[in-house]
């Protein structure tokens, strides 16, 4: 029986796809130095990722765009969804573990992830899991390199998308010029997030204005 730990990356931002990650074995196995993902730079995330991957099981699972603009679903189930999918690539009968709670009620989300793997294991949800527990800590590094590698191959097909979260100007930016210059939003957009329906607004007045 493995302990294990589960996080998400990327469930906030306008653009491109969220990231689970998880990772599986002994927490006395993980290499020094982590810590929830956030409190890490990316140079230090990245020598962490090929460590955590050199010494722990661990699986990857992607929720591309399409997926999270599905007016069937929301992004709890996305976020229950995507953590199921890693911990099933890790996972066997008897394992327990802890997983980042991204649902206000942390029993009903560890619920949920637990009937999505096959195996039969022990899931505990709790907020702000990546502070407290090692392989969840590990995990939540795995799946933030997983989400910057993602992005970063969108700049390289794009130009600079900023980090895609909301907040970015960057990441606005982009998102204005590209609908005023083609037309509509480019694939990599969440079409669902009001930054998209805001950047559309604001290409039909620009050609309101024009007009």
């Amino acid at each position: 029986m493995m302990a294990f730990g589960v996080d998400e990356a990327g469930k906030g931002p306008v653009l491109g796809s969220m990231f689970a990650a998880a990772v599986a074995g002994d927490a006395d196995d993980l290499p020094d130095g982590v810590a929830d993902s956030k409190r890490l730079t990316a140079d230090r995330r990245e020598t962490l990722d090929a460590e955590i991957r050199d010494r722990m099981t661990v699986g990857v699972a992607e929720i591309p765009v399409a997926r999270i603009d599905d007016p069937a679903t929301d992004m709890n189930a996305l976020t229950v969804a995507a953590q199921a999918d890693a911990l099933s690539q890790v996972a066997e009968g008897g394992d327990s573990g802890h997983v980042d709670a991204g649902d206000v009620n942390e029993d009903r989300f560890g619920r949920r992830v637990a009937e999505g793997v096959d195996a039969e294991i022990d899931v505990t949800a709790e907020h702000g899991a990546d502070d407290e527990y090692a392989l969840v800590a590990a995990a939540s590094v795995v799946a933030k390199v997983a989400r910057d590698d993602h992005v970063a191959a969108l700049a390289a097909e794009y130009g600079d998308v900023g980090s895609g979260y909301p907040s970015d100007p960057t990441t606005r930016e982009f998102l204005r010029e590209y609908v005023r210059e083609q037309g509509g939003l480019p694939d990599c957009a969440r079409a669902s997030w009001q930054t998209s329906a805001d950047a559309l607004a604001a290409a039909e007045q620009s050609g309101l204005d024009d007009f």
